[in-house]
């Protein structure tokens, strides 16, 4: 198997990174100098020896990067001029809004996704990856259960979006955020039964699939099929899995994230894994907001690079 290594950039978004003291300072110094924003991504993807980004949040999205070179083209041709190429975007407008459902939210997500879709076309990205609906406990008198109906709606809903992104030459792949629908083992092959092979694909996250209770081996082993891209992130812990650590989770995930390697994950069964399904797709290193991203990712890309001449 030869690895192709990307990189979310929401690894580089830790303030000390930036010289700040916080992530509104960050934000604002992103946004008053985006193309320094830029330029000290790429200098910094470089350095740690990969080839690849993920567009993610604000401020280093799709929007930003558009109002920053002018256009899609324009940023990979930048990105490009560093050996550097445009895999995907993180797609959030499915756990953003307070309910999918809605018809005129689902229209929207639509065409959130349809522009981002244009985006990664004309950037020569071909991986939507989607984050999924946070899971809702409701009340003893209202409750919210994640069951056939609601699946069946959602995915129903997931196809459009689906067949919306490849008519743009995307393909859009699930991501098991942790917490959300599509995290433990049950919803993970729900999901992925009552969706499209053909329009939806799926992004393991080795870490939160870990967090919601399940080996990412033995996922990877009942789902490879579907597998377009892949997250590289280690976990230790389970995820509590309630309202607070639901609604708090960008700051409770730091407790949790490890960098490949330095956590619990199966990694030598993740690559044979993959391995045997003959995965050509780009593997995304990734630890979100890390102080030291360069280190942290040079150190991930040697450790899966000496995984794959161990597990040989």
């Amino acid at each position: 198997m030869k690895f192709r290594y990307g990189v979310d950039l929401i690894t580089f978004y830790h303030p000390s990174f930036w010289g700040t003291n916080d992530r509104a300072s960050f934000e604002k110094l992103a946004l008053d100098d985006p193309r320094k924003f830029w330029d000290r991504i790429a200098e910094s993807v470089v350095e740690a020896g990969i080839t690849g980004v993920e567009l993610t949040f604000p401020p280093g999205n799709w929007e930003t990067a558009v109002k920053t070179f002018g256009s899609a083209a324009a940023l990979s041709e930048f990105l490009q001029g560093s050996g550097i190429s445009v895999i995907s975007g993180f797609f959030s407008a499915l756990e953003q809004y307070e309910d999918p459902l809605d018809p005129a939210t689902q229209k929207q997500i639509i065409e959130d996704a349809l522009k981002y879709s244009d985006f990664l076309n004309e950037s020569n990205g071909p991986v939507l990856v989607a984050g999924m609906p946070m899971r809702r406990k409701g009340t003893p008198d209202n409750p919210s259960f994640v069951d056939f109906d609601y699946v069946k709606a959602t995915a129903d809903l997931i196809n459009r979006v689906g067949a919306a992104t490849m008519s743009e030459g995307v393909r859009l792949a699930l991501h098991p955020e942790v917490g959300s629908v599509f995290c433990v083992r049950r919803d993970i092959d729900l999901f992925l039964a009552l969706t499209d092979p053909a329009y939806v694909d799926f992004c393991p996250d080795t870490a939160h699939i870990y967090l919601g209770g399940t080996s990412p081996v033995d996922v990877l082993g009942d789902h490879y099929d579907r597998v377009t891209i892949a997250h590289w992130k280690d976990a230790v812990g389970r995820w509590p899995n309630d309202d607070s650590a639901n609604q708090d989770r960008f700051e409770l995930e730091a407790q949790y994230f490890k960098r490949v390697g330095m956590g619990s994950v199966d990694w030598a069964g993740w690559y044979r894994g993959l391995d045997k399904a003959g995965f050509d797709g780009w593997s995304i290193l990734e630890l979100d907001e890390t102080p030291n991203p360069i280190e942290e990712m040079t150190a991930a890309r040697q450790f899966v690079e000496a995984l794959a001449t161990s597990t040989k």
